[in-house]
């Protein structure tokens, strides 16, 4: 097994630093126009964070069981070397944008996701509203393991993927170099991602690398000021509602779904589908025309 450190453990010390050094920074110069921390907003995202650690350890047994397996089933054996680590990086980052799409697409998973966005702020905190369903995840990285990375080599890039992540929540940071911005996602390209204005809806996936967006079509650059939240925002602060409001709702739509094909698309389609509205029969047409004409002779 590669010994790789815990990524994400060495750097909290940092992710408080640097959000102590937001929280003063917002507090001597303050933005009007930005979103900036909210107290109850601010407790219920680490929360979220600290909640995530707990269901995230105990996702990881049967998922390590299930890449181990595969692993051991590959005849494919990528080194952890200090070449072959960026490869193993990129090959992660790749994998991650299609899974934080899939995640914005498909219901069920966003179902997931959505926690991550369920904040109408934008800071540092909101790095750390983290879902506690994350078991939707793992499929999206079996060819990676299939490729054969091992289980903690793959770990180790998904764990710095996050931490990367931390730094691009934050309305502090404006535009950055150019040739930055092109390549790498920054704080500009992740305050699109989590706007809910139409034009800004479900772009720039990318976690490191923002070339993904630009590559698949999802790549939409910062012109207006973002609204942060979701189309439909929830009004609450309890982590275990924030943590399954979008589960609640599934589940309800489901009890009233008036066919199989209506249950599996409110499961399946995207986040805001709706079924069409059935087209009446050439008879009901017929019927509704008659009794239109025959209110207008009364008339």
């Amino acid at each position: 097994m590669p010994n790789l450190p815990d990524v994400v453990l060495w750097s909290i010390p940092a992710f408080v630093l640097l959000t102590v050094v937001e929280m003063v920074s917002v507090r001597l110069h303050p933005d009007e126009d930005a979103a900036g921390y909210e107290a109850k907003d601010a407790a219920t995202s680490v929360t979220m964070g600290l909640g995530s650690l707990v269901f995230d350890f105990l996702w990881k047994i049967p998922i390590v069981a299930i890449y181990t397996a595969v692993y051991e089933l590959t005849p494919l054996r990528v080194p952890v070397l200090w070449w072959t680590v960026p490869l193993m990086l990129l090959a992660q980052d790749f994998f991650y944008y299609w899974s934080h799409r899939g995640h914005h697409v498909v219901r069920i998973l966003w179902a997931c996701h959505v926690v991550h966005h369920s904040s109408r702020r934008f800071n540092l905190t909101t790095a750390l509203r983290q879902p506690w369903t994350s078991w939707t995840v793992w499929p999206f990285y079996l060819p990676v393991i299939a490729l054969g990375v091992h289980p903690a080599a793959l770990a180790f890039c998904s764990s710095v993927n996050l931490v990367y992540q931390f730094w691009i929540h934050t309305e502090r940071i404006g535009k950055l170099p150019r040739a930055f911005e092109f390549v790498f996602n920054t704080p500009s390209h992740h305050r699109v991602h989590h706007a809910s204005q139409g034009g800004y809806l479900d772009r720039n996936f990318g976690g490191i690398l923002i070339v993904w967006d630009r590559l698949f079509g999802s790549f939409v650059p910062e012109t207006e000021r973002p609204a942060y939240g979701l189309t439909k925002n929830i009004a609450t602060y309890n982590p275990l509602r924030v943590a399954t409001h979008e589960y609640v709702a599934i589940a309800k739509d489901l009890r009233t779904a008036g066919s199989w094909r209506e249950g599996a698309g409110r499961v399946f389609r995207g986040p805001g589908w709706q079924p069409a509205e059935p087209v009446p029969s050439a008879a009901a047409r017929q019927t509704v025309g008659d009794g239109a004409a025959v209110g207008e002779g009364a008339a």
